[in-house]
């Protein structure tokens, strides 16, 4: 099946036509994963009524550890909505999983980061000093494990220096100042439980990805090709309203935090934490920019996970055809 894919949120709005005032032609209700310690931008719309009356419901299907995890899942069929980091997204396409990118989950800038924090009386001084170290991280292949080995490689050490372990959000801290991993990545969907973290004291940041990438995407809200196909007005109803719920978070953040507190104790979870929520950091409107994407493309060419011109950054997700 051919594709063309774009990152480019306006992409996104030109393929669907898109107005606010679509309705999906039947009901649909799209099924996702929570991440622990946060909501989505389509929960949040959901939260805010923004599918009221569109046709258009979402369900949560329980939680995943890390983007891996929610887009096997959304290839399974188990779910509708996935999310993931931009190299997990890419490489899942370049593995044949026929997806289309959404919107930007979250951006990385100066507000919304994610941050390698030691114990305060660590040797570890700099990101020279993570050779033979142990870095818990949610998941292996997405993207904190693809910001360490690119800060190791930035700083002329073998991208294989440091060795990444697998920590959930909620035991990241924990785990951290029990010793048993040498430092603890908190990633920027995860600001949650790092301004917890930070708010204990003991911890001191060794660097982050806004250091190793600049501001960039940092990652997207995937469906799969077949689901746009099928339900295309739906498709665009959720796109829609979840942009809307971006910018709805940029001016109105205690707003959400208090909205985040209420979901996550309805989850069960702490909801003390969303008081330390930053905001997603991504651009107004959702949008994304060519660099986004080609920044990974070039590393994963680089690092020969994808052959020389494999995937392009102009033609990477969002299918415009038969739509």
């Amino acid at each position: 099946m051919k594709k063309q894919i774009s990152f480019a949120w306006v992409a996104v709005l030109f393929l669907f036509g898109i107005s606010t005032s679509v309705r999906a032609q039947e009901a649909v209700t799209m099924r996702y994963m929570a991440s622990y310690g946060g909501i989505s931008a389509h929960e949040l719309a959901d939260a805010l009524g923004y599918f009221k009356d569109t046709g258009v419901s979402i369900k949560n299907a329980g939680y995943a550890s890390g983007g891996p995890e929610s887009l096997f899942a959304l290839a399974s069929s188990s779910i509708d909505i996935g999310s993931a980091a931009t190299p997990a997204v890419i490489n899942a396409i370049a593995n044949g999983n026929d997806f289309v990118a959404a919107y930007p989950t979250n951006g990385i800038n100066e507000t919304t980061k994610s941050i390698f924090y030691v114990k305060e009386d660590s040797s570890i001084k700099s990101i020279k000093d993570l050779a033979g170290k142990s870095v818990a991280v949610n998941t292996l292949g997405a993207h904190l494990d693809y910001t360490l080995r690119e800060a190791l490689r930035q700083a002329n050490l073998p991208e294989n220096a440091a060795k990444p372990v697998v920590v959930p959000g909620p035991q990241l801290e924990q785990t951290l100042r029990s010793g048993q991993v040498d430092v603890a990545a908190f990633g920027y969907w995860q600001t949650t439980f790092e301004g917890s973290a930070r708010s204990h004291g003991g911890l001191r940041p060794i660097f982050n990805d806004a250091d190793v990438l600049g501001p960039i995407a940092g990652g997207f809200t995937v469906l799969r090709a077949d689901f746009v196909k099928q339900h295309p007005d739906a498709a665009r109803v959720f796109v829609v309203e979840s942009a809307r719920a971006l910018d709805y978070a940029r001016d109105n953040p205690e707003k959400v935090r208090e909205i985040m507190a209420k979901i996550l104790k309805e989850r069960g979870e702490n909801p003390e934490v969303a008081k330390y929520f930053t905001g997603y950091g991504v651009r107004k409107g959702g949008q994304s920019e060519p660099h986004d994407v080609q920044f990974w493309l070039d590393i994963l060419e680089r690092d020969g996970v994808l052959k020389k011109g494999q995937l392009k950054a102009s033609n990477i997700l969002l299918k415009t055809e038969g739509v």
